[in-house]
């Protein structure tokens, strides 16, 4: 009996640390940089937190970490945003989304680079952090 609860706490409290994982946790990256478009993602949730009010929150971030283009879709809760830092005119993008969860919200945000472009993941990793962290 002792080793069933013992269990089950174990996968209660996993349970509980995936939900609290901060941004730099869930940070993934996905594509083969130079060959493909690489993708940089991350995700947190915020308890007791009101999605417009977040969402806000998350425009100013995007604006402080330089992104030009910004544009807020209230009825969507995302940020569309992009930068260009090459000179060759081709654009990275970010997308943020504030989703209500209940009494909290979830943030994500997807930062995408296209082929033959390079960015280090502890770079991207920092700025989109910033970004999501922003909602507290």
């Amino acid at each position: 009996m002792k080793i069933i609860i013992a269990a089950a706490a174990l996968v209660l409290g996993s349970a509980t640390l995936a939900q609290a994982a901060s941004c730099e946790a869930n940070f993934k990256v996905s594509g083969v940089p130079i060959v493909t478009a690489v993708s940089f993602r991350s995700w947190q949730e915020f308890p007791k937190a009101k999605a417009p009010a977040v969402l806000k929150k998350l425009a100013q971030a995007v604006a402080a970490e330089g992104f030009s283009g910004i544009s807020v879709n209230k009825d969507l809760s995302s940020i569309d945003a992009h930068q260009e830092t090459s000179g060759s005119g081709r654009l990275q993008t970010l997308r943020v989304v504030a989703r209500q969860k209940g009494a909290g919200v979830r943030v994500d945000a997807v930062f995408g680079i296209q082929p033959g472009q390079v960015a280090t993941k502890e770079v991207v990793r920092t700025g989109l952090c910033n970004i999501i962290n922003a909602a507290r």
